[in-house]
Formats: C-alpha cells, structure tokens, sequence
C-alpha cells in the first residue's frame, strides 16, 4: 500500500460512513479485497480470542456467569482499556440450543449495566440503571429464529454473545456490598460444549481466514453485509484465493489497524467518540479499530471514553514533566467519571501501570482530592510525585514509555454527547 492508498483509507478512517462504499474488485486474487475480508472480520476474531481467555478462568463455562471480585490493576490484561470503577461479572452465551434467562437484582441507586453484545461486537441490548431502573428484573435472552416467549424477551443478533455486566464500586469498603449484589445476578441455558480455539489476529493468513469463515459459519452476517461478504467471498467464503494476494491485503490491514491510532479527530485536545460506536451497522474499519482498541465499548447514550490528544497530538504522553488536567465544578453526566492511566504497548492496545499508590484512575469517588475555591478540580499527571497539595491529585504515569489517558463519563448528558460542552484540553506545566 503506497503513501496514497493510505491516505485515501484514512479518509475512510476519518471517518467516511463505511468501507462498504469503496469500489472493490471481487477477483479472488484482488489484495484489495483480502483486506477488507480482514478488518471486517476483525471483531469476531478478537470476541473469539476474549472467549477462550476468559473461559480459562476457574469455574467459567458457557452460559454461566463469572464474577471478577477485585476492580482492575496493572495485572489485568485480559481486555484493552479495562476500568478501575465497576466490577466485572462476565458470561459467554450459547443459545443455540434455546433462550438463555437473565436475572438481574435490586440494585437501588446504584449504577450498573447489562451489555449483551453480538460477536460482531454490536450492543444487542443494554439493560441498567438507564433502561430498566434499579428494581431488576428476569430477561429472556433470544437468539436468531427462536420463537419470543418467556419474561421480557429480549433478541441477540448472534447465537453467540458476550454478556458483560458493569456494576460501580465506591471504594474498597464498597466491595461486599458489591460482592452481594453480583450474587443477585444471574444467567442460567442450556448446557453448551467449550467452543473451538480459532486463530487469532496475528496468525498467517490462510489460517486467520479460516478460522474467519468458521465464525461466520457459526454466526451469520446480517442481511445487510451482502455486499462485502460477496466482493470479499474469495476469502470470506468458498474461496480459493491467491495467497500473495492474502499476503499483500493481510499485511495492508494491519498498516492500517497501526495507522488508525493517529487518525483521530482531536477538539480542543480530545478525541470523542462518534455517534455509532457500539453499533456499527456498515462501519466496518471503525468497528475493527474499536474491537482492538476498546472491546467491549457501551454505546454513547450509556458512555462516553474521551481520549487526550498527547504530546504527539495522535493520543500518546511521553514527556517526563508535570500534566495538568483542569475539570469544572459540576459534569456534563447523570452518572459517574474517572480518568484513567494506561501504558501504551507496541500493538496499540492499553492497560493500566504499576504505581507506587495503586492508584490507576481518579474520578468522582476518589477520596482526598482538593477543589479549587471555585469547585474546579486540578488533577495532577506525571511520572513523579507533584509534591505538596497536589499530591492528593496526582495520577501517576508510567516510570518510562509513552502512556494514554482516558476520560469517561457514565450517562453523559445531551450537552456532551451531542456537543457544545467540550472539556479544557491536558496541559504541560
């Protein structure tokens, strides 16, 4: 791919509606085509990745919830951008043997939320504290042509999906409490075989493809990917292909995966999401970039990841001095904030850093940190201790190697999800 041709796919990347609009050969030698056949599979091979991680985890199987008892740390490196402000309960789905049953408990004014997503990575559902209310409720989960019956029948895109509930933590004195109420949850479905082990996004080619036309045989595309799936069929379907062709298209995708990480959109030092992620329709690179980047990303109206624009201007800190993050009185959001610290690894994905306090993100429920006399609040990033009152406001940086910093707003109102209201960008001291 010349110097062009990417830049061209960073129009797409910029973001064009969708990488369904560009004019592809469907010759199965077609380069072209084979990278397309690669990002659009991209999330049901990272989904399928997360599965057998997962499934490694003591006492996890297949329509059976498993909690994670402590928020995340520097040892979580199951998923990319994990948070350090809810507690994960995590479960599989399998309903192809029938409908699954989701019980969710009394949660009172708690935030919480329910995502079921597909293994294209769309939000199918998510029920919480936005959508259903703290009352709880039983939830019938449903997957392709079964019939609707049961309590609150609920329609999953996929036979296969990754149910993943979020439920916030206060502080370490929350933690039973929380505890509790993740035993209130439940998901009960047919019994169901451990899944295969596929290859995964770095495997050869003809092996990524493959294990590609599995998932596919396993989870049918929509209706609405005819398009791709017959301009990509060389690779995506019956085949054969040739296999420099694999090569050249293969080794484009993944320029353009690594690319993509400077192609955001920054205003006033932020990247903001846009209005479909966590349902992509068509949007096939964005959808790519997303599952490598922030599997498992909520939809807008539940959440919003706002990402610094860095030192580079493309979302990477590097510097070794004093960061200055400046926040008003009162947030744009019914729900709650942090903003969290991650080492950036060569692959562009993220995970939070050993630090001498522990201490992975700052937000809203973080105990000490000092106002200004006005309400606005200073929070303090770099890689050494401030010193003095700001100490209690420091969010400590990596000891070397570039980071990033995530800020997220739990039920942001319309004013940020849809604009005027921007936030002050990160400033160097």
């Amino acid at each position: 791919m010349n110097r062009r041709e990417l830049l061209a796919v960073a129009g797409v990347l910029g973001l064009a509606p969708s990488l369904a609009q560009a004019q592809v050969s469907p010759a199965g030698g077609d380069a072209t085509a084979a990278r397309d056949a690669y990002l659009y599979a991209l999330p049901l091979i990272e989904m399928a990745t997360a599965r057998t991680r997962m499934l490694k985890a003591p006492g996890a199987a297949i329509n059976r919830l498993n909690h994670n008892r402590a928020l995340a740390d520097h040892t979580s490196r199951q998923v990319t951008t994990p948070n350090n402000d809810t507690l994960y309960s995590i479960a599989f789905l399998d309903l192809t043997q029938g409908p699954a049953t989701l019980t969710i408990p009394p949660t009172g004014g708690r935030y919480y939320s329910v995502a079921v997503m597909d293994m294209f990575t769309n939000n199918s559902v998510v029920l919480g504290a936005r959508t259903v209310g703290g009352q709880g409720g039983v939830f019938t989960l449903i997957g392709p042509g079964q019939a609707a019956s049961g309590p609150n029948p609920t329609r999953i895109a996929t036979a296969h999906a990754w149910l993943l509930i979020r439920v916030l933590v206060a502080d370490a004195a929350d933690l039973p409490a929380v505890h509790t109420l993740q035993d209130g949850f439940g998901v009960k479905g047919p019994a169901a075989p451990p899944p295969p082990v596929y290859a995964g996004r770095d495997a050869a080619p003809a092996e990524y493809f493959a294990a590609a036309r599995q998932l596919l045989a396993a989870d049918p595309a929509p209706p609405t990917d005819q398009r791709i799936l017959r301009r990509a069929a060389a690779f995506l379907g019956a085949g054969p292909f040739d296999a420099a062709a694999a090569d050249e298209g293969v080794d484009n995708a993944r320029m353009i995966t690594t690319f993509a990480k400077g192609l955001q959109t920054f205003t006033d030092g932020w990247a903001y999401p846009r209005a479909n992620l966590g349902v992509y329709g068509q949007d096939y690179i964005y959808r790519a970039i997303v599952a490598l980047q922030g599997l498992g990303a909520l939809p807008v109206a539940e959440a919003m990841y706002m990402k610094a624009a860095g030192d580079d201007g493309a979302g990477l800190f590097t510097g070794d001095g004093l960061y200055r993050l400046t926040l008003p009185a009162q947030m744009p959001l019914d729900g709650f904030w942090s903003l969290s610290m991650y080492e950036a690894t060569a692959d562009g994905q993220y995970f939070f850093t050993d630090n001498p306090l522990n201490r992975y993100a700052i937000g809203d429920r973080t105990a000490g940190l000092k106002r200004n006399g006005d309400g606005a609040l200073d929070l303090w990033i770099g890689r050494s201790d401030p010193g003095g009152e700001r100490s209690a406001n420091w969010l400590p940086a990596p000891k070397a190697g570039p980071f990033a910093l995530y800020l997220r707003t739990y039920l942001p109102r319309t004013e940020l999800i849809n604009g005027p209201f921007r936030f002050a960008p990160i400033s160097k001291v």
